[in-house]
């Protein structure tokens, strides 16, 4: 029976990617490795990882071919380490562990357990892309969704900006089924990555009520978010800089009176986040903390008179960045 090993290497966020989409260079390799993209620190792109699992002991020419396709690894030595049994357990057990959020059940493919009854289900495999349920942002998306649709709140047209996996789309596509719903990412792999999670939880993609229509933007910027604005719900699950500079943007296609709800930041940079969106004309309605990063539910306040804005104007104030969901 083969043994198991890893192979660790620094990397930046996208060269995690183009590595772990390059089928064709990763069947080439002997053995074929299963690969694992991970931060190693929250919310920056230039620190990560791949993790690399084999099936047997890789040949240095295998683990020379990884490391020429990762150029931030160039000066760093390969960290391969042989796996005990039980070590491998753990982490097939950590990849199969699902997630409860409020009323969303959120598991992998490998999954073989039930649902808690009267929970809404959802497949997001593990390997593919950002905002699987796992970590504390997505989740607290969830809860605070679900605690919405609880109140009563109804919303006719959803926006969710930095899509990652689709999963907030999808959640809010299970709770306001006859809305209207637009998914952006300004990655096209999490796009694709939608769409396949899609079918998954056979959720309708199209541009009618009651399916997500998806399109790859830079925030705002984009034709189908802006012909299709204002929004009584924006979600926007990314990063504090982002969540700033996006703020105008946001005010001009979010309807007055409508909710927007920001996630992906820390504890301490929710002072700023919150002072950028004040001065934009909303105010803070609601806030749900999980551990260090709060989730919070904002409400645009209405204007009246010559000078109310109801729609974008198709231009974006924020400069290139990562806007990929948790």
């Amino acid at each position: 029976m083969a043994e198991d090993w890893t192979l660790t290497l620094p990397c930046t966020r996208t060269e995690a990617e183009l590595l772990i989409e390059d089928w064709d260079f990763l069947n080439g390799l002997e053995p074929m490795p299963s690969l694992v993209g991970e931060e190693v620190v929250a919310f920056d792109a230039e620190q990560w990882r791949i993790v690399a699992y084999f099936d047997g002991k890789p040949p240095k020419q295998t683990i020379a071919a990884l490391h020429r396709r990762l150029p931030s690894a160039a000066s760093v030595e390969p960290a391969l380490k042989r796996l005990k049994k039980d070590d491998w357990l753990l982490i097939s057990q950590q990849g199969l562990k699902p997630v409860q959020a409020g009323r969303f059940f959120v598991h992998t493919p490998e999954y073989a357990g039930a649902a808690p009854p009267g929970s809404v289900p959802f497949i997001i495999p593990a390997s593919q892309a950002f905002g699987t349920g796992g970590h504390e942002t997505t989740s607290g998306c969830l809860a605070v969704l679900g605690g919405m649709k609880r109140l009563g709140m109804r919303f006719e047209n959803i926006a969710d900006i930095g899509t990652g996996t689709g999963l907030l789309a999808f959640a809010a596509c299970r709770l306001w089924p006859h809305s209207y719903l637009t998914a952006s990412d300004i990655d096209p792999i999490s796009i694709d990555v939608t769409a396949q999670n899609a079918h998954l939880n056979r959720v309708k993609l199209g541009h009618r009520i009651g399916t997500v229509a998806l399109c790859t933007a830079m925030g705002t910027d984009h034709d189908l978010i802006q012909r299709r604005a204002p929004y009584d719900l924006l979600i926007a699950n990314i990063l504090a800089g982002p969540l700033i500079e996006l703020a105008a943007d946001f005010a001009q296609v979010i309807a007055d009176g409508g909710s927007l709800i920001l996630a992906g930041l820390l504890d301490s940079q929710c002072h700023c986040v919150l002072r950028a969106y004040r001065a934009h004309g909303f105010r803070l309605q609601a806030r749900h903390d999980k551990g260090d990063w709060p989730c919070l539910h904002l409400i645009k306040r209405r204007r009246y008179g010559w000078r109310r804005r109801v729609r974008g104007n198709k231009k974006n104030s924020h400069p290139p960045g990562d806007f990929g969901s948790w």
